[in-house]
């Protein structure tokens, strides 16, 4: 694997632990994903907000075991306060995670790699204990070119650097071993799809061999795997509001501090 920027091994975050145990006891952890798409031309402001229900899926290098997934996985020798979920190339909130990143690649030709850093909030609402708990930062695509021949990309780079930057050694044994691939064919193998363009109206015709609803069993699919990515979140402000007692509300916030790592 390539080598990750992490100057030293970070502390975890003190709110990993609760965030966990808060968000593994609903029965689907769904969450809010807000992104910023490009406004208009005639528009006042530059963009302008989208949200849409998505899964967690886990931290980043720390996907769960599932029965149901033949996929090769990672040894775990790493964990993370990376919050993770899959999407389709195709949908608009791949397009928003550059097109609102500071080098703000509109192009759409630049979503087809690895790459993004647009802002973004993750909302989640865990009914049974009454907390909010809300992530703020930046997100990042995974892509089919994290790994592979030839020179890095500047949108691989970005990745393994504000990424790897935020993953923690727990397991010096197997690092060589840790490959950025296969953490991305360990998550096809939960959740591979051949969907129709997203959008595309129903009486138009698409390619040949993609179906609303079709399960890929091949995990080198070559056609569900040009689409699929893995979506990153990179934390700077974490936000919980306990409202267990109307009578003793709490909110607190953790904010990532650059010069220390934690």
């Amino acid at each position: 694997m390539s080598s990750l920027s992490t100057p030293h091994t970070p502390a975890a975050a003190p709110w990993r632990k609760p965030f966990l145990e808060h968000v593994n006891s609903m029965d689907s952890p769904e969450f809010v994903f807000a992104s910023l798409h490009p406004a208009p031309k005639d528009s006042p402001t530059d963009f302008l907000p989208r949200a849409r229900f998505c899964i967690f899926r886990g931290m980043w290098a720390e996907l769960p075991e599932n029965k149901h997934n033949n996929a090769p996985m990672n040894e775990r020798v790493y964990e993370s306060e990376l919050p993770t979920f899959t999407t389709d190339v195709r949908m608009n909130k791949t397009f928003e995670a550059f097109a609102s990143s500071a080098g703000k690649a509109n192009d759409r030709k630049y979503v087809q790699g690895s790459g993004g850093g647009g802002p973004c909030e993750a909302v989640w609402w865990v009914k049974e204990s009454k907390m909010q708990w809300r992530i703020k930062g930046e997100v990042f695509l995974v892509g089919p070119d994290i790994e592979g021949e030839g020179e890095e990309s500047s949108g691989v780079r970005t990745v393994k650097s504000e990424v790897g930057g935020r993953m923690r050694v727990v397991k010096e044994e197997g690092r060589e071993g840790w490959s950025w691939s296969k953490e991305m064919t360990a998550h096809f193998g939960n959740c591979s799809w051949k969907n129709p363009p997203p959008g595309q109206p129903v009486d138009e015709a698409y390619d040949e061999g993609l179906k609303l609803g079709s399960k890929v069993e091949d995990l080198d699919d070559p056609i569900a795997r040009k689409n699929f990515r893995v979506v990153v979140i990179k934390p700077e402000v974490v936000e919980s509001i306990d409202l267990s007692d109307p009578e003793t509300g709490r909110r607190h916030v953790y904010t990532f501090d650059d010069k220390s790592g934690e």
